[in-house]
């Protein structure tokens, strides 16, 4: 009973016929709990949270029109979890708790993609990476992944370890296990789970998320796990699952959380 928790319709349209793609995908790969987790960025309503001019390009959505569309595939029948993913903003606790409340959703995703106005994943800031200092990068990346952690406002923190994208790590192994070692120990306080995401393997990193040695320290601290694909089209649905679970089993799971509407449940895998 695999999970798909974090995916995306923002390549598409807001229509039911687009979002039923992704569902018959998710069914015919067996993956019983399927989820959408939109960018929060894509909506009016988040303006508070975060604002900059790359977001604001891409700020198209109003949550009306997404929440009409679940309750519209749900009356459908379709088996679909609403949900969002949040770019986590450092000082904006209030801001997103609000944003949060205000909507019935069966979980939420945080995920770290910016360093101040670096966005580190986006192929816009790639040449970013050479001017700035690695170890700071990877420093604040991971300090947010702290305090994300820290807030308990989310259910899952997508792709952990996305600083490592377009392959730009440090050297320094001692260092690299000292950011793993405080995001555990933040996780391990948190409610949040840690997804294993297939996405790194369709990134210039080609690598799941999270690394072996990250997981296995998750693991040891009793941190649940989730996995998705981040799909932003529907063949990606379920992608490379088999090696999501060989990486699982290899550092000692054997169950995955379930949600459904803030509510959750451990199931076996």
């Amino acid at each position: 009973m695999p999970t798909d928790y974090h995916n995306h319709l923002e390549k598409g349209t807001l229509t039911l016929d687009y979002l039923e793609r992704f569902v018959n995908q998710a069914r015919e790969r067996e993956i019983s709990h399927f989820g959408i987790s939109e960018h929060a960025y894509h909506f009016y309503q988040t303006k508070d949270i975060v604002s900059k001019p790359w977001m604001e390009e891409r700020r198209y959505y109003d949550m009306k029109d997404y929440v009409d569309l679940f309750h519209e595939a749900w009356s459908k029948d379709l088996d679909v979890k609403m949900s969002i993913e949040m770019d986590y903003t450092p000082g904006r606790h209030k801001e997103m708790e609000s944003f949060i409340s205000r909507y019935d959703f069966d979980y939420v995703i945080g995920s770290v993609h910016w360093v101040g106005d670096f966005g580190i994943d986006l192929a816009e800031y790639r040449k970013e990476w050479e001017r700035r200092d690695l170890y700071e990068v990877y420093r604040q990346y991971y300090d947010q992944v702290v305090t994300l952690a820290d807030s308990n406002l989310f259910d899952i923190i997508g792709h952990i370890d996305l600083v490592k994208i377009f392959n730009y790590i440090p050297n320094d192994e001692e260092f690299i296990l000292e950011q793993y070692e405080r995001a555990t120990d933040a996780l391990k306080n948190s409610k949040t789970c840690v997804e294993i995401s297939t996405a790194g393997l369709r990134k210039p990193v080609q690598r799941l998320y999270p690394e072996p040695v990250l997981l296995k320290m998750c693991r040891s601290k009793g941190i649940p796990i989730v996995f998705s694909s981040d799909a932003h089209e529907p063949s990606h649905v379920g992608a490379d699952y088999g090696q999501a679970f060989q990486l699982a089993r290899e550092a000692g799971y054997t169950s995955v959380m379930t949600f459904t509407k803030g509510e959750r449940k451990e199931i076996s895998f």
